[in-house]
């Protein structure tokens, strides 16, 4: 059953969400060549504490970490390493945080050094499928309109589709209804209404959609160990048009964007 938020809820996951944001931008000012996944871990759990909040993933269904960081053909559900991170990477940082009982959830694919052209090209193309997907989700529309939208443009671009893992309703439980993935057709699934709280999260890979999980059980790579890139916003639709939650623009203030 989906869970419409009332306005005071909103305003309540927002503020989670701006936590999560602001993580991500203290993420963003030490990516960078030689720094590891777990500094960077204990980095996010400080800074969410210090925010009068938990970290949303740390402890949920056995999560040992605060961050889910995956690198290069890791698609999402990376565990925190010390193998530092070499020029040319791509990293996705996933984050969650918990404010006064509501979550937030939102991640990001960053450029560690100097990244090849065809890779920066399906970060690029992997964003404008997110932004193109919040762009359906408005009420009266329905929630495959979302994914038809997000699959249109990066197979456009000859890029694989993940399936087997999809965005989701978001709010007092990480993983709520409805289900949100990245392919569909167009007017399935279900209405779009006021009130609606998802994480939409494309999850775009250079060659194939099929994935395979490795043996810690958590970390999601490509099947054919092509680069993957995943980007995620919280959304409220809100007078029947999607509001952003989250925000790159702590990230993009580090990074001089």
């Amino acid at each position: 059953m989906i869970k419409y938020k009332t306005p005071q809820e909103i305003e309540i996951m927002r503020e989670a969400a701006q936590i999560v944001s602001r993580t991500l931008g203290l993420v963003a000012k030490h990516m960078k060549p030689g720094v590891t996944p777990k500094f960077l871990d204990q980095l996010a759990e400080d800074y969410i504490r210090s925010q009068n909040a938990i970290p949303g993933f740390l402890g949920l269904y056995g999560c040992p970490s605060t961050l889910l960081i995956s690198v290069n053909e890791q698609v999402v559900h990376g565990l925190p390493t010390d193998r530092p991170f070499q020029d040319g990477d791509i990293v996705s940082v996933d984050c969650g945080s918990v404010y006064k009982g509501y979550y937030g959830d939102h991640a990001y694919t960053f450029e560690v050094g100097d990244v090849k052209p065809e890779v920066k090209k399906l970060l690029e193309v992997t964003k404008e499928c997110l932004y193109l997907g919040i762009e359906q989700a408005t009420a009266g529309n329905r929630i495959e309109d979302i994914g038809w939208a997000i699959q249109q443009h990066a197979e456009k671009h000859g890029y694989g589709v993940v399936r087997d893992l999809v965005g989701h309703g978001l709010g007092k439980e990480l993983h709520e209804e409805p289900q949100v993935p990245n392919y569909g057709r167009r007017g399935r699934g279900k209405k779009i209404q006021n009130g609606l709280t998802i994480a939409i999260e494309p999850m775009i890979n250079m060659g194939t959609e099929k994935v395979m999980t490795l043996d810690d059980k958590w970390t999601i790579v490509t099947a054919d160990g092509k680069p993957s890139a995943h980007f995620e916003h919280d959304i409220a639709v809100v007078d029947g048009e999607p509001v952003i939650l989250s925000t790159f623009d702590f990230i993009y203030e580090a990074l001089g964007k």
